[in-house]
């Protein structure tokens, strides 16, 4: 049975979603998909922390779905912009888990990775799956994967 890890750029995943399709993303869709006569060795969720009910409810449900979830403080500055990216993080996970499973699975567009991607891949001859939405996901990402697998309409929640 392959082992697997799951990374989710959280903030990178909501944002596309919610561009592309004015929907939200189903984790418990994704997570199937992504598990699936797999193994989980490690599945983390990263995302930015504002304190507020709605987001610690969705913290919830992540975590009830079989994810870790780190959270980053949402840092407003001075001048009126905002920090509170983890490129670095699921970066530096990514490499620490690398060696120890068979595939990687990221859910971000975000062509930053495309660099971790490559070396995954060469280094550990690791197969890394990359799920991003359609046309707002970077190209070098997708062409860094190893298979990519588009968000789309399938992938939304139905809200009722």
């Amino acid at each position: 049975m392959e082992k697997v890890a799951l990374f989710v750029d959280v903030q990178n995943i909501y944002y596309t979603v919610k561009e592309r399709y004015n929907s939200h993303f189903n984790y418990g869709y994704f997570w199937k998909q992504a598990t699936t006569g797999r193994k989980v060795v490690r599945a983390v969720a990263y995302a930015i922390d504002r304190g507020d009910p709605k987001q610690i409810k969705f913290q919830q449900i992540l975590k009830n779905i079989g994810f870790d979830v780190k959270l980053k403080p949402f840092i407003q500055r001075g001048d009126g912009s905002t920090k509170g990216d983890w490129d670095v993080g699921i970066t530096v996970d990514m490499l620490d888990f690398a060696e120890h499973v068979d595939v990687i699975v990221l859910a971000s567009g975000d062509g930053d990775y495309d660099l971790v991607v490559d070396r995954m891949r060469e280094k550990y001859g690791v197969s890394v799956e990359v799920y991003g939405v359609p046309e707002l996901t970077a190209a070098s990402l997708v062409e860094s994967s190893s298979r990519y697998f588009p968000i789309d309409e399938n992938f939304l929640l139905i809200i009722q």
